[in-house]
């Protein structure tokens, strides 16, 4: 009798240990898959979000770093059409698969690293405050987007740096780079390794800002509107696609016009050391200035240019802006839906 309820026991206990186990594989197995699915829909987001808007990328930074005395852009439209007229359809997207292999994983990176860094900073607030149904704060999301934007430029900005100078290539210009590894292996063997970080203190003061303020207005719109419930806005306790795009509008406007300054540095930055850049950015006969650092650059542009040329390419940018962000956040949300994955950004 002893010995049959000593084999019971030893049964049950192995019976427990291996249900135990099965239940540690399952969440692992779990949080692995999800993981995978969020970082694929924050690379279809980024992706798809600056196709769209590829025209004005490239037209954005021709204006900013063109030869003042050498002027070709104007504007936005005389800008799209002169780009139509020397360089076709083609010349309209420059650039854009080297910026879509540096935006897929920096956006797949961004959108993750601020579901964690978010969930980090509530558990903290939490257990700071002793409330456990506190909810994040505007400023607690400013600072989970700050250091989902600092991750996501740091992993990815070489690939940003040669994807600045196959942009402002042009039709004219002498056709250095054939693509975006034959250029980090030419800035690599030219210009050294610390070439490829080139203007990256401006990229992350200026990340700080503007990744911040795009997460925290978005959220911020999103959670008073789910709570005010404003009539033909709330669908069932959620928004509605267009109402999303509308407050991801809102909150790439915010952001971009405070962060911009920097942009315009960190691209003039880039161009340092370049021997075969563009006319557009040398001109003809004249040196191409040259900055030993973000302050310095900041002071030789202003004296020589102006305040107006820290915002050089604004117009094309905002244009821009508006619908990338916007689609960037709701098809990262409707991607997540499609792939059931439970936690959005919002939660």
């Amino acid at each position: 009798m002893a010995s049959e309820d000593v084999k019971s026991t030893g049964e049950s206990a192995v019976t427990t240990i291996v249900n135990l186990a099965e239940e540690a594989k399952a969440p692992t197995g779990h949080a692995i898959l999800s993981i995978c699915k969020s970082l694929f829909a924050g690379g279809v987001a980024g992706g798809v979000s600056r196709t769209a808007v590829a025209p004005l990328e490239r037209l954005k930074i021709l204006l900013q770093v063109q030869n003042p005395h050498k002027v070709q852009y104007n504007g936005t439209i005389q800008g799209l059409k002169y780009i139509w007229r020397t360089e076709g359809l083609r010349g309209l997207f420059k650039g854009n698969g080297t910026n879509c292999a540096r935006i897929v994983p920096n956006s797949a990176v961004k959108f993750f690293s601020y579901e964690q860094a978010s969930s980090g900073i509530l558990w903290l607030y939490r257990r700071q405050s002793g409330n456990e149904d506190a909810q994040l704060t505007p400023v607690l999301r400013l600072g989970a987007g700050a250091c989902a934007g600092i991750i996501a430029m740091s992993a990815t900005y070489p690939m940003d740096m040669v994807r600045g100078r196959i942009t402002v290539q042009t039709a004219n210009s002498p056709y250095q780079y054939k693509g975006m590894f034959h250029a980090l292996s030419t800035v690599y063997r030219q210009e050294g390794f610390r070439a490829l970080y080139k203007g990256w203190l401006p990229s992350v003061i200026g990340v700080v800002p503007y990744v911040g303020l795009n997460f925290a207005v978005y959220e911020s719109l999103k959670e008073w509107l789910i709570k005010s419930k404003p009539s033909g806005l709330v669908q069932d306790s959620d928004l509605s696609v267009v109402t999303r795009l509308a407050c991801g509008a809102a909150a790439g406007t915010v952001g971009q016009t405070v962060a911009y300054p920097l942009d315009v540095i960190r691209r003039r930055m880039q161009m340092v050391g370049w021997k075969d850049a563009s006319q557009i950015v040398r001109g003809e006969g004249r040196n191409s200035v040259e900055y030993s650092g973000m302050i310095d650059a900041f002071r030789k542009t202003v004296r020589h240019e102006g305040l107006g040329a820290l915002y050089k390419g604004l117009v094309p940018n905002s244009v821009k802006v508006v619908p990338s962000i916007a689609i960037a956040f709701v098809t990262y949300e409707v991607v997540k839906d499609v792939l059931g994955v439970e936690m959005r950004i919002s939660d």
